[in-house]
């Protein structure tokens, strides 16, 4: 059964009211939930973290912004010590980036305050209603995700007017 007007339009807008709500939360807090770590930081670590070394045009595909954009972000990661630079073995023109040790540090303090303020904020939530949330979100991220890329191939077959 579709979604009615109603549900589609409550849902959008509590999405909404979510991103706006984190905004402000996050610049709010930023210094106690990422301490020394830049905001952006999280975002550019975390895959270093999990996946290992990589290119920059790759970590900025899993943090979903320009390359330009990570580039100079990691530029500020890399003064501060949190991630180091070597060339490519396999494109010596390349390089690669890998979290440090003070990066890794970084991230492992940042979790354990991100850690601390959900479990405040989710204080009075039960285990089945966090476990159901987390996945309808993730649900809802793959979904937008996956309506996104289409929505943009569908423009891009679309030949352009003359």
């Amino acid at each position: 059964m579709p979604i009615s007007p109603e549900t589609r339009d409550r849902l959008t807008s509590s999405v909404a009211q979510l991103v706006r709500t984190g905004r402000h939360v996050s610049s709010r807090v930023a210094a106690q939930l990422y301490g020394e770590l830049p905001s952006f930081g999280w975002a550019l670590l975390l895959p270093l973290e999990r996946d290992g070394a990589q290119r920059c045009s790759a970590l900025a595909g899993t943090a979903g912004i320009d390359v330009s954009v990570a580039s100079r972000q990691v530029a500020v990661l890399e003064r501060s010590g949190y991630v180091e630079r070597r060339p490519d073995p396999v494109d010596g023109r390349a390089s690669l980036l890998s979290l440090t040790p003070a990066g890794a540090a970084a991230i492992a303090a940042t979790r354990a305050q991100r850690q601390e303020w959900a479990l405040g904020a989710l204080a009075s939530w039960d285990e089945d209603d966090a476990r159901t949330l987390s996945d309808l979100l993730d649900r809802l991220v793959a979904d937008l995700e996956s309506a996104g890329s289409a929505r943009v191939a569908s423009r891009a077959a679309v030949p352009a007017p003359r």
